[in-house]
């Protein structure tokens, strides 16, 4: 299904506030996996994108096949949920916290914060020069 385009300003800051905060709450959750790089039995923790667009567009669940399917999400950063990062092999003291993978999350959320900022500076820039043209 194609993505519908922005048609409005209201649209377009809610689109960009949105990926503002999803690009924070990566940050935050790979800044507290790297804080907990010592703590045995540690699970590292990702940002659950699955709930939360559940959440963001209508409340409504997908059915639950098997109880490894969906779930596992009771933490929350901000307006997002966090799950346990299945996918990450731990270590002999049961920690699955790896510095190099939350670097490389983290390199990731600061560029799409980057991005968004430099489109949010960019739609101001057009408002003022629009208020400073009317003058």
């Amino acid at each position: 299904m194609p993505l519908s385009p922005i048609t409005s300003d209201a649209q377009m800051m809610s689109a960009l506030r949105q990926t503002l905060s999803r690009a924070a709450a990566k940050q935050v959750v790979s800044a507290s996996n790297l804080a907990n790089l010592s703590t045995p039995g540690y699970k590292a923790q990702e940002v659950d994108f699955d709930t939360t667009l559940d959440q963001q567009v209508g409340g409504g669940r997908l059915a639950v096949t098997n109880s490894r399917h969906i779930g596992g999400g009771d933490q929350s950063v901000g307006e997002y949920q966090t799950r346990t990062s299945e996918d990450v092999a731990g270590r002999r003291d049961g920690n699955t916290v790896q510095v190099d993978r939350e670097l490389l999350n983290m390199t990731r959320a600061a560029g799409e914060f980057a991005r968004a900022q430099t489109a949010l500076a960019a739609k101001f820039r057009l408002v003022r020069y629009a208020i400073n043209e009317s003058r």
